[in-house]
C-alpha cells in the first residue's frame, strides 16, 4: 500500500557504504585523494534543459521488467503552516485522477498489465523528498509507453479535483489514525529536543490532525503548482530498456515540463548545534521496552565528491563494526547491561549528521546501560582498536565487496534505482561496483591502525553538550524504576570520570573444526533432467537434492525439514521446548560463543541454524560459493556440537524477559493473545505473546535435553541445495560433513495431538489501548483437501477479495488505509484452511467495516469475481512466476514443499498453465467452500473503555 516514510536515518551496523554498488569501469588508475570520484559508465546522468535530472540503465535482471521513479526534492519540510500534512496528501492524490487517467483509472489499468498495487507501485513522503515508484513488464512495447506516461502525470498532470480532496483526506486521517500509540505519543516529545527546535520537529510528514480536517483544496493545489517542477525532480530508468530509447522517452515526456516563472527558493532547514546539556525523561503505558540515548551535537554532513571522502568512510564504517562488535560482545555477560546496543556517527537529515550511543535496556535499568556506553565510547576514544580487530574487519568489509562485485551482472534493477535516488537527494557517488571493488582492494589494505584510533580519538565527542534520553514504560519493573532527568545526567557525568583501560584482545582459535569428521560416502545418486536436480543418498541414509544454477554467482541456499517439530514433546514440556533452539543457540555452537564465532568467521560468508516448527523439524543455512565447506561444518556442529555455558544461558534469559516484560501492555498483544484463546481456548501447543515468567521457568539442562532429543540425529532428513555450486566438488564435501552426521532412531511422524480451532460463530470485543483504535478481524477455518489446483483456487480467491477491499472499503468508502485477507491451506497433520482478514479502522467506522466486508463476501459468493479482477490477479502472477523462476529462495522453497508434503516438485514447471485454467466460476465455488458464515470467528479491538 502506499506509505509514509518517517525514519530517521542511522548508520548500519555493517558497512553500508559496500551495501550500495553498482556496475562501473576504470577501474586500473591510481587513487589520488583530491580528486572527484567518477560516474560510472553503467549509468547515462543527464540534464533537460528545464533542469530535470535523469538517470538510465540497462539492466536484464529481472528479465522483461523496467524500474521507474520520479523523484522529487519536495517533502513535508516545505509545507507552508496550512499545509501540514498535505505533501503527503499531494502523493495520495498521484492515484486519484490526472490529465491521461481518471479517478481509479490508473491503479486499474496497471493491475491489468501485471503490477501489484503496494509491491510494484507506490510512493513515500518524507521531510525533504517524495519518490514514486513503478515496475513495470516491458513485454509490450505499450506497457513501456503507458509508464512513462504515468510519470508524467504525476509530475505535472494531477487533476486535484476538489471533491477528490475531500474524500483522500478521510484515508490520510486513517492513516494517521493507524500510527498512534506509544510511539507517536513519545516521539512528540522527543523529536522537538532530537532536532533541537528545529522546523523538522513541526513537519513530520503525517502531518497536523487539525490541519488534514480543516484544510482547503486549494492549499494542496499551491503546494504542488510551488515544489512540483522540473529543476526539483529526478527520472530513474533502470531495467530491460535501450538506453537510447529511455533517453528519446524521457525527453518526450518531461521536455515540455516548465518551471514557475517566479519559484519559490528551496531551502533546507537548518539544524542548530545543541550548546547545553539536557536529560529528557519520556515514558507510556504501552511502551513496547525501555531504552536510553545519548545524542551529541549535530555536525553538517560530509561530501562525497572526492576519493578523500570515499576513504573517511570507508574508515568510518571499520570504526563502526569495530565498535559495534565491543557492544555486542557486553551482552554476553551473565548480567548484561544492555539488551543491546549501538554507537556510531549517523545521518539525521540530508545534511546533517550526528554521533550517538543507544541501548534498549535490561533489568538492571538505564544506570548501567549509560556507564557501559560511555565507557567503551571513552575506551576507543582513548586507546582505540587493536590490530586482530582491524584486520578482522578489514576481513569483512574486502569479502563484502567481493560478493557484490561477483554479483555484479546479476543485481536487481530495484537496487540500482535506489542508489540513483540517493544520489540525487544526498550526493551519494555512483562509481559503479567494479570501480568501487578496486577502490576497495587499494585502499582498505592501506588503512592502518593508528589511522583509524586517530579517527576515533576525533569523532567520539569528549565533553560535549548532549541530549541524554530515556524512554519507556511508566512501570518498568522492580529492580529499576524509572530515572529523574537529574539521576541521567548524573549517571552520565559518573560515566565519564571512571578510569577505563585498554580491552586485552584474547586468543582465538585458528579454525572452526581442529579435525573433520570421519566422512560417509555417496551410496546412492540419481538425477531429474526436467528440474535440473541430482539426488544423493548418503551413506547414513540421509538424503540431499542438488540444484546447482546460474541466477546468482555467490549464492548457495541450504534447508532441510523432516516429521517432528513441538508436537513431539509432552504437553507439559512444549512451552520451555518451544525456546530451546534459542536457548541453545545463544551460547554458540561447539567450543564457541556466538562472539568468538564471528571473530572466527571474520571474511566468510556462512550461517547455519535449526528450528523447530510445530509439526516439522527445520534446519536452514547459507553462504558465499567459496564459503560452502564453513557452512557444512556450522551445520554439522549444529547436530553434534550443542554448547553449555552457564553464563550465556543466563544472559539469554535476562535479555528475552525484559523484552517480553511490557508486552501485554501493548493493545496489539492483547488483542492477538485475545485471539489466540478465542480460537483455541487455553491449549498449550499454540505459541502467545512471551511473558516474563516464561523465560524465568526455563532450565538449562531442561533446554539443552530438548534440543538435542530431536537434533542429536540427522534420521529422516532431507537437505535441500540451491545456487552457485559444482555438484562433483560439493559431493566430498557433503560426504564428510553430512554423511558422517549421528542417526539413531527417531520418531518421524508428524503428531496429530488435537489441536482444532473453535466451531461456530463466536463474536468477542476487546478493550486495550488509550487511541481511538480499532481492528477489525473476521477468521474463517475448516476442513479442506489440498491440490495444487485447489490451492490456486484459494489463493486467487483471496487476492480477488483484496483488490475489492482496496477499492471500496479504501478508495470508495474510505473506511481503512490498509488491511486485507490471507490463508492457507494446510495439510499437516490433517486437511485443513485458515482465511485471516485484518481491517484497522476506527471505532466509529466498525460496523460500517463489518457489513461491508460480509457484503463483498456475499457479492462473490452470488455472481463470482469481475472478470476484470481475476485477469489482474492471474495477469500479477505470471509476472511474478517468471521472476521467481530465477531466484535461488523460489526454487528451494518449491523443493522443500514438495519433500516435506511429498508431492511432485515438476509442478512449478507448469504453473503457468494452471493459472490460466482457473475461472471465475472456480472462484465463486471456493467462495462458498471457505467463506462459511456459521463457522468464524470475529474479534473487534477498541480502546479502553473509561472508568
Amino acid at each position: 500500500m502506499r506509505k509514509t516514510s518517517f525514519c530517521l536515518r542511522r548508520a548500519a551496523a555493517y558497512f553500508t557504504v559496500a551495501l550500495t554498488l553498482t556496475a562501473a569501469a576504470d577501474a586500473g588508475a591510481t587513487i589520488k585523494p583530491g580528486d572527484p570520484i567518477p560516474v560510472g559508465p553503467q549509468v547515462t546522468v543527464g540534464t533537460l534543459a528545464n533542469g530535470l535530472t535523469y538517470y538510465i540503465q540497462q539492466n536484464g535482471r529481472p528479465e522483461k521488467k523496467l524500474e521507474l521513479r520520479l523523484v522529487v526534492k519536495a517533502g513535508s519540510i516545505l509545507e507552508d503552516d496550512d499545509q501540514r500534512g498535505l505533501a503527503h496528501l499531494l502523493e495520495h492524490m498521484a492515484f486519484n485522477g490526472s490529465t491521461h487517467f481518471k479517478k481509479w483509472q490508473l491503479i486499474s489499468y496497471l493491475q491489468s498489465i501485471g503490477v501489484k498495487f503496494g509491491a510494484d507501485l507506490n510512493a513515500y513522503t518524507s521531510f525533504d523528498e517524495t519518490v514514486y515508484m513503478l515496475s513495470i513488464p516491458t513485454d509490450k512495447a505499450e506497457n513501456v509507453e503507458q509508464g512513462f506516461l504515468v510519470l508524467e502525470d504525476w509530475a505535472q498532470g494531477l487533476t486535484l479535483d476538489d471533491g477528490d480532496i475531500d474524500k483522500e483526506r478521510a484515508i490520510v486521517l486513517e492513516e494517521a489514525r493507524s500510527g498512534k500509540g506509544a510511539g507517536e505519543r513519545m516521539n512528540k516529545q522527543l523529536l522537538p529536543k532530537m532536532f533541537n527546535g528545529s522546523r523538522y520537529a513541526s513537519r513530520l510528514p503525517i502531518g497536523d490532525e487539525t490541519v488534514l480536517k480543516t484544510f482547503q483544496p486549494a492549499a494542496v493545489q499551491r503546494f504542488y503548482r510551488d515544489w512540483y517542477r522540473p529543476d526539483l525532480m529526478a527520472v530513474v530508468v533502470v531495467g530491460d530498456i535501450a538506453p537510447a530509447r529511455a533517453a528519446q522517452l524521457i525527453k518526450a515526456h518531461f521536455g515540455q515540463l516548465v518551471n514557475p516563472p517566479a519559484p519559490r527558493a528551496r531551502h533546507y532547514a537548518p539544524i542548530a548545534a545543541r550548546s547545553a546539556t539536557e536529560a529528557l525523561v519520556i515514558t507510556d503505558k504501552e511502551a513496547a521496552g525501555n531504552s536510553v540515548l545519548i545524542r551529541y551535537p549535530v555536525r553538517p554532513a560530509p561530501g562525497h565528491a572526492s576519493f578523500a571522502d570515499y576513504r573517511t568512510k570507508l574508515i568510518d564504517a571499520l570504526f563502526a563494526a569495530m565498535l559495534g562488535q565491543r557492544l555486542q560482545d557486553l551482552t554476553e555477560q551473565p548480567a548484561p547491561p544492555f539488551i543491546g546496543a549501538g554507537s556510531a556517527l549517523s545521518r539525521l537529515t540530508p545534511r546533517y549528521q550526528s554521533y550517538s550511543a543507544g541501548a534498549t535496556l535490561g533489568r538492571g535499568g538505564a544506570a548501567p546501560a549509560i556507564a557501559a556506553l560511555v565507557q567503551e565510547n571513552e575506551r576507543a576514544r582513548q586507546f582505540g582498536f587493536s590490530g586482530a580487530e582491524l584486520e578482522r574487519s578489514k576481513k569483512d568489509m574486502l569479502r563484502l565487496y567481493e560478493r557484490i562485485y561477483s554479483e555484479r551482472d546479476k543485481s536487481n534493477s530495484a537496487s540500482f534505482v535506489a542508489e540513483y535516488t540517493r544520489n540525487f537527494l544526498e550526493g551519494e557517488e555512483i562509481p559503479g561496483i567494479e570501480n568501487e571493488y578496486h577502490y576497495a582492494r587499494e585502499l582498505v589494505p592501506g588503512i592502518g591502525l593508528a589511522e583509524v584510533n586517530r579517527y576515533a580519538a576525533a569523532t567520539i565527542p569528549v565533553d560535549a553538550a548532549k541530549l541524554v534520553v530515556y524512554m519507556g514504560s511508566d512501570q518498568p519493573g522492580e529492580a529499576a524504576p524509572t530515572p529523574k532527568p537529574a539521576e541521567l545526567l548524573a549517571w552520565t557525568d559518573a560515566a565519564a570520570r571512571v578510569k577505563v583501560a585498554p580491552l586485552p584482545e584474547g586468543a582465538l582459535a585458528a579454525r572452526l573444526m581442529e579435525t573433520p569428521p570421519v566422512a560417509g560416502s555417496v551410496s546412492a545418486q540419481t538425477h531429474d533432467a526436467a528440474l535440473g536436480t541430482t539426488t544423493l543418498t548418503l551413506s547414513n541414509g540421509v538424503k540431499v537434492i542438488l540444484k546447482p544454477t546460474d541466477f546468482a554467482n555467490d549464492q548457495v541456499l541450504l534447508s532441510g525439514a523432516r516429521p517432528g517439530g513441538l508436537t513431539q514433546f509432552a504437553e507439559a514440556d512444549v512451552a520451555a521446548a518451544r525456546y530451546a533452539t534459542a536457548v541453545v543457540a545463544s551460547m554458540g555452537v561447539g567450543s564457541f560463543s556466538p562472539a568468538e564465532l564471528q571473530k572466527l568467521l571474520a571474511g566468510k560468508a556462512a550461517n547455519a541454524w535449526v528450528d523447530f516448527g510445530q509439526y516439522t523439524d527445520n534446519v536452514g543455512a547459507s553462504a558465499g560459493s567459496d564459503d560452502i565447506e564453513t557452512m557444512l561444518q556450522l551445520l554439522h556442529l549444529r547436530f553434534t556440537g550443542a554448547r553449555r555455558d552457564p553464563a550465556l544461558f543466563q544472559s539469554f534469559i535476562a535479555r528475552e524477559r525484559e523484552g517480553a516484560r511490557n508486552v501485554m501492555a501493548q493493545p496489539a498483544a492483547v488483542f492477538g493473545d485475545t485471539l489466540t484463546t478465542a480460537m483455541y481456548g487455553d491449549s498449550a501447543w499454540v505459541a502467545r505473546a512471551p511473558r516474563p515468567e516464561a523465560f524465568s521457568a526455563l532450565d538449562l539442562e531442561s533446554s539443552i535435553g530438548f534440543y538435542r532429543q530431536r537434533f542429536a540425529s540427522a534420521r529422516g532428513m532431507t537437505f535441500i541445495m540451491v545456487g552457485s555450486f559444482d555438484v562433483a566438488a560439493v559431493k566430498p564435501l557433503l560426504a564428510t560433513y553430512l554423511g558422517s552426521l549421528p542417526t539413531p532412531e527417531l520418531a518421524l511422524t508428524a503428531r496429530d495431538v488435537g489441536l482444532r480451532p473453535a466451531t461456530g460463530v463466536v463474536k468477542q470485543a476487546v478493550y486495550s489501548g488509550a487511541d481511538p483504535k480499532s481492528v477489525v478481524s473476521l477468521n474463517f477455518t475448516g476442513p479442506a483437501t489440498y491440490s495444487k489446483e485447489e490451492n490456486l483456487r484459494f489463493q486467487a480467491l483471496l487476492e480477488v477479495i483484496n483488490i475489492r477491499i482496496t477499492d471500496v472499503l479504501r478508495e470508495q468508502m474510505a473506511l481503512i488505509y490498509s488491511g486485507g485477507m490471507s490463508g492457507a491451506i494446510s495439510r499437516i497433520p490433517y486437511g485443513h484452511y485458515t482465511i485471516g482478514a485484518t481491517l484497522p479502522t476506527g471505532p466509529e467506522k466498525v460496523e460500517q467495516v463489518l457489513a461491508a466486508t460480509f457484503a463483498e463476501i456475499a457479492r462473490i459468493k452470488s455472481s463470482g469475481p469481475a472478470p476484470a479482477d481475476l485477469d489482474k490477479v492471474k495477469q500479477n502472477w505470471r509476472q511474478v512466476q517468471r521472476r521467481a523462476m530465477r531466484e535461488n529462495s523460489y526454487w528451494l522453497g518449491q523443493l522443500q514443499s514438495a519433500v516435506t508434503h511429498e508431492t511432485d516438485p515438476a509442478a512449478l514447471l507448469t504453473l503457468e498453465e494452471r493459472i490460466g485454467a482457473v475461472t471465475a466460476a472456480d472462484i465463486q465455488a471456493a467462495a462458498a467452500r471457505y467463506f462459511n458464515l456459521d463457522n468464524y470467528v470475529q474479534l473487534v479491538l477498541y480502546p479502553a473503555q473509561k472508568k
